[in-house]
């Protein structure tokens, strides 16, 4: 069984900084794509941003030069970086994995919460 365990989050002030860290574990072959979405309340889930096996991010256009994610193969681990948080970054952050067991899957960890103050 894979699982995608996450850590970090929290409540932080506007224009501070937290980290987010996701480790995948279980039976697998391999780890391509690796990255972050959010959920705010009543919202639909966005993407934050990915990265592959290889290094290639992928961000939301509207994080770009605020976020940072990157990852280290050898763990199975993929962190994201955030700084100069906004209120409006407040949501649910999720994990995210396509990974290789018997043909190709998506996980998705627990969710951790960021959450912004004013």
């Amino acid at each position: 069984q894979v699982q995608l365990v996450e850590s970090g989050g929290g409540l932080v002030q506007a224009g501070g900084s937290l980290s987010l860290s996701c480790t995948a574990s279980g039976r697998f072959s391999k780890i391509n794509a690796m990255g972050w979405y959010r959920q705010a309340p009543g919202k639909q889930r966005e993407l934050v941003a990915t990265v592959t096996t290889g290094g290639r991010t992928n961000y939301a256009d509207s994080l770009k030069g605020r976020f940072t994610i990157s990852r280290v193969n050898a763990k199975n681990t993929v962190y994201l970086q955030m700084n100069s948080l906004k209120p409006e970054d407040t949501s649910v952050y999720y994990c995210y994995a396509r990974i290789d067991v018997i043909g190709s899957y998506d996980y998705w960890g627990q969710g951790t919460q960021v959450n912004v103050s004013s």
